[in-house]
């Protein structure tokens, strides 16, 4: 076979990436608005996840009876906090493989999807994806799920993570000759499925594990991935599982809150928390392992492969996802995020006590923090801020003065509970530091005496290159300013963070407290508070 003949061939295997075909008209209408909102709301605090996928498959006899397309829409409703840029979802009636029907595009969830759009979306299986962008960018072109067509037909893929060697990856992928439309991982992942490993043999058919594996030894980290074929979806992990995801069982109705394991299944769900899984009618089962290959299909999911991670290397879960990103109900490493966040107050008064009449917090992200100080302290735990609900995210514009004013209009101080008062503010992080002043001031006007500030996690030093967008180290004001100057420059009477070994002490307390039996490995990523990348730092994009 001559050369342009097997680069035709290759060309073959990978087709135009649909995204822009897949858009309706109104939502491209209402794109522009929607980033300028977005962007608008990263300036608020400049620390950002980029996204949640969720994944949704029928048992027993097609077409089912279950509302596949509302099922993964509410779950990507419990992950909205993940991502509020653009949404995404993609379904399958499982009988052709040519083509998925699919709806996405920019905004939140309630605006994108109604009746008329949900029932387009009917099918047995579906993943689906809710973003705010690192790699790639924001706009409609980036929205997912991806969807490309191959010579053994539809591929859908949703993706949460930012692939660290992305640079020598897109190499690769061009030099197969093929085409990429954006600059997004997911893009760049889904091309790479396409081609089967040069060791593989696929005489009966695409071998979809062993493509996967193929990328998976490509790629360390980032990322957790949900891959639709015809009738099954592929659960991925990153071998050092840095980004979250887990495994859900869609029960009866009239089934139990006990023990489901004898339960016959309705269903099957993978997602990147578990937070939604009880408003969908499904029980948590476990998380989808570092490096594991999970297969889900009508008639269940079964491990396919696991790639293993080098001996010198440990497990890097995300440690922000306790500190801020995931919903306080969802369930990690056995454990429950509100539970260590309440560890994390208890450190934190440990490390920084201070003589006070009251407890509070910055509503919602500080409160099961402050609650573990309160009782650690044994101070009173008082509510003395009052969040206004209604002030959307287009108040806040990116200049500083008007990011102050925005947070003015976000809160209302309980003058009663604060009025004389030695309060300590328990936030979760602190980023630029733009907003804890004006909350500060808005405190003292209401008649505080003392305000400390606690901060239940370490100072952010570092930027991330695994799917958080955290700012630069010179927007980072912990690199500016040390507790005591902090603590001046915002107006505050004292100021600490919890350290790095405190927050890692709160997150591995109960596997301590299992005993060595029943221990588990773990590890965690802290990057962006140490400057220690478990994969090193990225390729620097060249073009």
């Amino acid at each position: 076979m001559s050369a342009p003949q097997q680069q035709s061939q290759q060309q073959q295997q990978h087709v135009r990436v649909v995204e822009q075909q897949q858009v309706e008209p109104a939502e491209a209408v209402t794109s522009s608005k929607a980033s300028e909102s977005i962007s608008a709301s990263k300036e608020l605090t400049g620390l950002t996840h980029e996204c949640g996928v969720f994944g949704a498959i029928a048992c027993g006899d097609w077409p089912t009876q279950m509302d596949i397309g509302h099922v993964i829409c509410l779950g990507l409703v419990a992950l909205q906090h993940r991502g509020q840029e653009s949404a995404g979802i993609a379904t399958s009636e499982g009988k052709c493989s040519k083509n998925f029907n699919v709806h996405k595009g920019m905004g939140m969830i309630s605006t994108l999807f109604n009746d008329d759009s949900m029932k387009k979306l009917r099918g047995n299986l579906g993943i689906g994806h809710t973003r705010y962008s690192t790699a790639g960018g924001s706009g409609v072109v980036n929205c997912q799920p991806f969807v490309v067509h191959t010579t053994h037909g539809a591929l859908a893929l949703a993706h949460n993570g930012e692939l660290v060697n992305n640079e020598s990856l897109r190499r690769e992928v061009l030099a197969r000759g093929v085409g990429l439309s954006t600059h997004s991982d997911s893009e760049l992942i889904a091309q790479s499925l396409c081609c089967a490993p040069e060791d593989v043999s696929e005489m009966d058919g695409p071998n979809w594990p062993a493509r996967i594996r193929h990328f998976m030894m490509l790629a360390p980290l980032s990322y957790s991935l949900v891959i639709m074929l015809k009738d099954k979806i592929y659960a991925v992990r990153d071998t050092y599982g840095n980004r979250p995801l887990c495994i859900g069982k869609i029960v009866p109705i009239n089934a139990g809150h006990g023990n489901n394991s004898d339960t016959p299944a309705d269903g099957w769900v993978v997602s990147s928390e578990s937070c939604g899984f009880l408003s969908i009618g499904a029980r948590y089962v476990r998380e989808v392992e570092p490096g594991e290959i999970v297969e889900l299909s009508r008639s269940g999911y079964r491990t396919v492969d696991i790639v293993e991670r080098p001996d010198f290397k440990r497990m890097a879960f995300c440690i922000f996802e306790y500190v801020y990103f995931a919903r306080g109900d969802s369930i990690f490493e056995g454990q429950m995020v509100y539970t260590v966040r309440l560890q994390c107050g208890r450190q934190l008064w440990r490390e920084a006590p201070v003589e006070a009449d009251i407890v509070s917090s910055v509503p919602e992200s500080g409160t099961a923090a402050a609650h573990g100080y309160a009782r650690e302290s044994g101070i009173e735990f008082a509510e003395v801020l009052c969040r206004n609900r209604y002030v959307g995210r287009t108040f806040i514009q990116p200049s500083t003065r008007l990011r102050q004013l925005g947070v003015a209009k976000k809160f209302g101080a309980l003058s009663e509970n604060v009025a004389g008062k030695r309060l300590v503010l328990i936030d979760d992080s602190i980023v630029r530091g733009n907003t804890i002043g004006p909350i500060i001031k808005l405190l003292r006007d209401a008649g505080a005496r003392e305000v400390h500030i606690r901060i239940a996690s370490p100072p952010l030093q570092y930027p991330c290159y695994m799917g958080i967008n955290i700012p630069t180290r010179e927007e980072l004001i912990a690199n500016k300013l040390n507790p005591d100057q902090l603590a001046k420059h915002v107006g505050a009477d004292s100021l600490a963070y919890l350290s790095v070994e405190g927050l890692v002490e709160a997150v591995q307390l109960k596997h301590r407290d299992a005993g060595a039996g029943n221990s588990r490995a773990t590890g965690h990523c802290t990057a962006c508070l140490t400057g220690e990348y478990p994969g090193g730092l990225p390729d620097e994009l060249s073009w």
